[in-house]
């Protein structure tokens, strides 16, 4: 049995694959077969081209790891029509140098003379760590290794361009963010939790503002670079994941989803089998998923992101403070985001410099990384807070 925790899993995974696995014949077919494992909706069930023995026993970060590994190659298959591990593994490897966010590289952890696949599985365990601390288990298992996808769509790029332009990452990441934001107000009946995670989406995106979401006049984020099949159902299928976020679908939340995939020049009939795909999806395997556990589930990860944020800050709260200090604009914005609302430029200007001192400590390089920026408004909540009060004049003592 293959133990992905143990140095050497990959390259038992690639001996214990079954002989003369399915090259997929096109993206569509690739999609749908992925989609069947639950890896698209960040709880995997099955492996295409091994068998359920090998996996027994595995936790979720372990099946989600070799997932990742599972539908990378298989997709590396896909777009090359050969089946050499070795090459999908320097392309791997060469893939994520590209796509690693300046200020953090996991590839350091890594000893140069090791073995490529080696290499590769500190990356992979890099990718699931960091985003098992970003959000709670409960919570990721619905957005953040949902998100991991972004991943095998970059890779994609790579594969066929032999780079990644920054460019892409942007947008795919605004792209997502936005339609699940979007798809959030065609709620006509909101709880307080779905006002909030829809704050959360609308402020989490880093690299370009989005429009603004009203009711009744919603603007949806330019789709037009999304011309695969790949990134066209990905984008339908998060959507479909936030309207049901309730596990309940109200004709609005229906009519959008329909209305989006004629924006990304789907069928109707493929809008229908997204939705229930899911709806099947959620019915057969809800126990299993922690998330359903809650009564109210955003609720609960609201409350579990606060806290795993305030946790961080406290750890470095030293670090932090002499980096904030050291930033005059940065530190005058903090202070009047105590005792007034920051306009739109200046939350901008908050969320960059942040990012920034990010990229200078460690522990907070989780904020960099997929999923991350959905954490990112907590940061900015939090920090006025731990400041000594010689820097915010709102917390002296009349």
């Amino acid at each position: 049995m293959i133990n992905p925790s143990a140095s050497g899993w990959i390259d038992k995974f690639f001996a214990k694959l079954k002989s003369n696995p399915q090259i997929y014949s096109s993206s569509r077919e690739f999609y749908l077969r992925v989609r069947e494992t639950g890896f698209i909706y960040g709880h995997v069930i099955s492996f295409n081209d091994l068998d359920d023995a090998e996996t027994k026993g595995w936790t979720s970060e372990e099946t989600t790891k070799a997932a990742l590994l599972n539908t990378q190659f298989a997709l590396y298959r896909l777009i090359t029509q050969k089946d050499d591990k070795p090459d999908f593994i320097n392309k791997a490897i060469a893939f994520y140098k590209a796509m690693t966010p300046e200020g953090f590289n996991p590839l350091k952890m890594v000893l140069p003379a090791g073995n490529l696949s080696h290499q590769l599985e500190e990356i992979l365990e890099q990718r699931i760590k960091t985003n098992d601390n970003i959000i709670s288990r409960n919570f990721s298992h619905i957005l953040t290794n949902a998100l991991l996808f972004m991943d095998v769509l970059a890779f994609r790029q790579y594969l066929l361009y032999n780079d990644l332009p920054e460019k892409y990452l942007r947008r795919l990441e605004e792209t997502v963010m936005g339609i699940v934001a979007i798809a959030l107000t065609t709620k006509k009946e909101k709880s307080y939790y779905d006002d909030l995670l829809i704050k959360l989406f609308e402020s989490s995106v880093r690299y370009t503002k989005l429009s603004k979401i009203n009711n009744g006049d919603i603007t949806m984020p330019d789709t037009s670079f999304a011309e695969s099949d790949l990134e066209k159902n990905y984008l339908l299928d998060m959507a479909g994941m936030a309207v049901w976020s309730d596990g309940v679908e109200e004709q609005t939340e229906t009519e959008f989803l329909y209305h989006l995939a004629w924006l990304l020049n789907l069928s109707p009939e493929t809008a229908e089998q997204s939705i229930e795909s899911f709806n099947l999806f959620i019915e057969e395997y809800k126990e299993e998923i922690p998330y359903f556990r809650y009564s109210n589930p955003i609720k609960h990860f609201y409350g579990h992101a606060a806290q795993t944020v305030s946790l961080l800050i406290n750890r470095n709260k030293k670090r932090l403070i002499k980096e904030i200090s050291n930033n005059g604009e940065l530190m005058l914005l903090l202070t009047h985001s105590t005792h007034r609302s920051l306009d739109e430029r200046e939350k901008k200007k908050v969320k960059k410099q942040l990012l920034e001192i990010c990229k200078t400590v460690p522990s907070l390089t989780i904020f960099l990384l997929p999923g991350g920026s959905l954490l990112l408004p907590l940061l900015i909540k939090f920090i006025p807070k731990m400041l000594p009060s010689v820097f915010n004049e709102n917390l002296d003592s009349e």
